[in-house]
C-alpha cells in the first residue's frame, strides 16, 4: 500500500469545497485513522475565480472534469457536480476505464446508471462508492451494506428529503399554508432549481431506489417507485391528522411482498410518538428492519456542508484503508431484476371531504364504502356552515384500489361537493 491516497475532485460547490476544507482542517487526524495520508491534488469547477473557503491556488487546476478524471497523479475521482447523465457520467465513466476509484454523491445519477456504472467499476477491479447520495451525514448505505449484512430486510422506510420535512413542520408549527411554506422555502435556498425534484417526492425516490437495491439484491428500478408527492396537502389536513393523533410526512417504504417489490414515496399519517412522527424540520431519517437486528432508526442532517461532506469523506477514508465491499453489497453480476408488486399492501387511510348539508348523506357514504367491504374506524364532522359539511374518515386497512373505487361509487350518489383528499396511514412503532 502507497503512503498516500491522492484525490481529485470536480464540482466545487457547498459539498465539494466542505469536503476539501475537511482534509485541509482534519488532515492528520484523518492520517491517524486510516494509517495513511490522504492528498487533494487536483480540482476542477465552473469558476476558478469564486471564493471557496479554502487556497484553490494550492492545488492542480483543470478546466475540464474529463481530464481530471484521467490525470496520472490522482487515485480516487470525487464526482459532485450533479445531474442524472453527462457530463457526470462521462465523467465517472472516464476515471473507471482509467483505473480510478470513484465517490460521489449523485442519486440522481445513481438511480439511473447506478447498475451500468457499478458493473464497469467492478470489472475494472475498482470501487464506486456513494454514501453522501443518500440522507446526508447518515450512514444509510454503510449500515445496510457492511453493518446489517448478515441480515434478511423485511422493510426499509424513511423521510429522506429535509426540504419537504420542513415545509410539513413549518406548516403546522407555524400555523401556514403549504404555498406561504413553499415560498418560504424557495426565498431560503432550500429547494433545487426545478422544485418538484423536491416536493413532488423525486429526489427522496431516487434515494428510496438506492437502498430498495442493496437491501433486498435487486437491480435499481427507480421507474417502478410510485410517487406522490406533498402538494396537495393543506394545514386543515395536517390540523386534522393531529387531533386524530398524527403527523404528515413525505414518506418512503420499501419492502417485499408476495406479489413482488413495494416501493413507494407518498405523503402518509404515522403516529406522533412514533420516530418519524418526531422528526422536526429539515432532518432526515431512515428505518431499517432486519430479521435479526430488529428495528434500527438512524436520523440526522439529510443535507448541508459539513454532513454531506462528512459522507463523501467516510467513502474516501474506506478507499484508503482499502476496504472493499461490492457498489451493492453483492456483486453487481449476482443482483436479480425487481418484480414490481401489481397489488400493494393494505393500508388504513385518511379521507377528507366535503358533504351537502342534509339528512341522509353520511349513511349513503357509509353504505357506499360498506358496499365495497370498506370498514369505518372513525368518522368525524367538523363545523359547517348550512351547505357543506366537512368530513373526516379513518378507514380500517383497504386496498387503494379497493378505496378509489368505493370513493367513485361515493361521488355517484350526488352528496360529495369536493374531491376527496386520502392520505395513507402507515404502520410505524
Amino acid at each position: 500500500m502507497q503512503d498516500s491516497i491522492r484525490v481529485g475532485i470536480a464540482g466545487l460547490g457547498t459539498v465539494g469545497s466542505g469536503v476539501a476544507k475537511i482534509l485541509l482542517s482534519n488532515g492528520h487526524l484523518i492520517q491517524s485513522r486510516c494509517s495513511r495520508n490522504i492528498e487533494l491534488t487536483a480540482i476542477s469547477s465552473k469558476s476558478k475565480s469564486k471564493k471557496r473557503g479554502f487556497p484553490v491556488e494550492k492545488f492542480h487546476w483543470e478546466e475540464n472534469l474529463i481530464n481530471l478524471a484521467r490525470r496520472d497523479d490522482i487515485d480516487i475521482f470525487v464526482e459532485l457536480i450533479g445531474g442524472e447523465g453527462n457530463p457526470a457520467k462521462e465523467a465517472i465513466e472516464a476515471a473507471l476505464n482509467n483505473g480510478k476509484h470513484v465517490v460521489t454523491a449523485n442519486k440522481a445519477l445513481m438511480a439511473k446508471h447506478g447498475h451500468q456504472l457499478a458493473k464497469l467499476a467492478e470489472n475494472n477491479g475498482l470501487s464506486l462508492k456513494f454514501e453522501a447520495a443518500v440522507a446526508g451525514g447518515i450512514p444509510a448505505i454503510k449500515t445496510l451494506t457492511e453493518s446489517l449484512a448478515g441480515n434478511k430486510i423485511n422493510r426499509l422506510m424513511g423521510v429522506m428529503n429535509g426540504t419537504c420535512n420542513y415545509i410539513l413542520t413549518r406548516m403546522e408549527n407555524a400555523n401556514l399554508s403549504y404555498e406561504k411554506v413553499f415560498k418560504e422555502a424557495k426565498d431560503l435556498g432550500y429547494l433545487e432549481a426545478d422544485p418538484t425534484l423536491d416536493v413532488g417526492g423525486i429526489d427522496a425516490g431516487h434515494k428510496l431506489a438506492i437502498l430498495s437495491s442493496i437491501a433486498f439484491g435487486t437491480e435499481i428500478d427507480f421507474d417502478s417507485v410510485y410517487l406522490q408527492g406533498i402538494e396537495s396537502i393543506t394545514i386543515q389536513d395536517i390540523d386534522q391528522a393531529k387531533e386524530l393523533g398524527y403527523r404528515i410526512k413525505l414518506l418512503g417504504v420499501s419492502q417485499r411482498t408476495d406479489n413482488g417489490l413495494e416501493q413507494r414515496m407518498q405523503p402518509c399519517l404515522v403516529p406522533v410518538n412514533s420516530p418519524i412522527g418526531q422528526l422536526e424540520n429539515a432532518m432526515n431519517m431512515v428505518i431499517y428492519e432486519g430479521d435479526n437486528s430488529g428495528q434500527i432508526t438512524l436520523s440526522g442532517a439529510g443535507a448541508g456542508e459539513g454532513p454531506t461532506a462528512s459522507s463523501v469523506l467516510s467513502d474516501i477514508i474506506d478507499l484508503a484503508r482499502d476496504n472493499k465491499v461490492p457498489t451493492f453489497g453483492k456483486p453487481v453480476t449476482e443482483l436479480i431484476k425487481a418484480i414490481p408488486t401489481s397489488i400493494p399492501a393494505q393500508g388504513a387511510y385518511y379521507v377528507r371531504t366535503k358533504l351537502k348539508d342534509s339528512p341522509g348523506v353520511l349513511a349513503k357514504m357509509a353504505s357506499a364504502l360498506g358496499d365495497h367491504g370498506i370498514s369505518i374506524d372513525r368518522m368525524r364532522q367538523t363545523q359547517h356552515d348550512d351547505v357543506a359539511a366537512p368530513v373526516v374518515i379513518v378507514t380500517h386497512k383497504t386496498l387503494p384500489e379497493t378505496l378509489g373505487n368505493a370513493l367513485t361509487a361515493v361521488a355517484k350518489t350526488g352528496v360529495i361537493l369536493e374531491d376527496p383528499v386520502v392520505i395513507r396511514i402507515e404502520d410505524i412503532q
